[in-house]
């Protein structure tokens, strides 16, 4: 059987002459060039013949003419992170995707700081929002920029000479919980380690603030590893009249749920023997009984990062700015 013969691809030429417009005036259409003045009608006009004809610009070409993509790219999180931050990471992908960038997610597993940089100058994107998985360097950001990146921002908590810092200081978290349950009378406190793969990015600095302020009253925290699995949690709670704790920081609610539930299965008052705090005030943990105390993260919104990413591509010369993600505080409920 014969194959049916390809059709050709629409060029910009094309568009115009549907159009009945220069090529000139529908690169400026559908590029978005703010910096010449084209009717509405004729804007409407250009792109009714585009959609027709199925046209889409040449990203690589575009690419070569300004030196540089309009895409910004996110290394994709191969850690779980919670519905608060895929929320938040959501929120940024539409904010910037109304700003006419597009967004590119990029596996990045296996690959060091330097070799992470090198491959994603590879796409010439106009910027790199790094989610703090992958520890860039100076270098690293440097390469970014001769490649054509105008914005290189990095979440997390601490700032890479070059790059703009958007700072997340996860021992505000443990901190926030562990002064909370001390407030409440509590001196043996747990703080869960999740076993997942990748969590340490958050579970250790979480600690590290739990035991801060641990230290200034005289309490005692005690690291508690747990897997989100329930056969985890049951093994956890048989043992737990053992570890004498008389309240736990569960992480974030999922695993003050998990872990909640288990106690309880296992005859353990929460809150009367075990106090629980988790963190992130999802809805599910107001709809407990007894309600989950938690720690209330507030991150600023994705559309105000996108605008951040804006502005940084709009004029780069600037000096690399920090600016504080989130700040948290402990929202006090039945469970401690």
């Amino acid at each position: 059987m014969s194959q049916p013969p390809e059709r050709a691809v629409p060029t910009s030429t094309d568009v115009a002459r549907r159009a009945g417009v220069s090529r000139a005036t529908v690169s400026y259409v559908l590029n978005n060039a703010a910096a010449v003045r084209i009717s509405e009608p004729t804007r409407r006009k250009v792109r009714e013949a585009a959609d027709e004809l199925g046209y889409v610009p040449h990203a690589g070409a575009r690419s070569l003419r300004s030196g540089h993509t309009r895409m910004v790219l996110l290394p994709s999180a191969h850690t779980p992170v919670g519905p608060l931050y895929s929320t938040f990471f959501n929120e940024l992908q539409w904010a910037l995707r109304r700003l006419d960038y597009t967004v590119v997610q990029y596996g990045s597993l296996g690959l060091d700081g330097d070799g992470a940089a090198r491959a994603w100058a590879e796409l010439r994107p106009v910027a790199v929002v790094s989610l703090g998985e992958i520890s860039l360097t100076p270098h690293g950001v440097d390469v970014l920029k001769r490649s054509g990146a105008k914005a290189v921002i990095t979440l997390g908590p601490q700032r890479v000479a070059g790059a703009h810092a958007l700072v997340m200081d996860q021992r505000e978290i443990g901190c926030g919980a562990v002064s909370h349950l001390i407030e409440r009378g509590r001196r043996r406190i747990g703080v869960v380690m999740p076993e997942e793969p990748g969590l340490g990015l958050f579970s250790q600095p979480r600690l590290a603030g739990a035991r801060a302020s641990a230290a200034a009253s005289g309490a005692h925290v005690e690291p508690v590893p747990l897997a989100y699995t329930e056969q985890s949690a049951a093994a956890l709670a048989a043992r737990w009249r053992s570890l004498g704790l008389d309240a736990v920081y569960a992480y974030n609610d999922e695993y003050a749920m998990l872990l909640m539930r288990a106690l309880q299965d296992e005859g353990i008052d929460v809150p009367g023997d075990t106090s629980v705090i988790g963190a992130d005030d999802l809805l599910l943990g107001r709809l407990l009984r007894p309600r989950l105390s938690t720690v209330r993260v507030d991150l600023v919104t994705g559309q105000r990062l996108a605008e951040l990413v804006d502005r940084v591509v709009r004029d780069p010369g600037g000096e690399p700015e920090r600016h504080d993600l989130m700040g948290a505080r402990a929202v006090p409920r039945e469970s401690s």
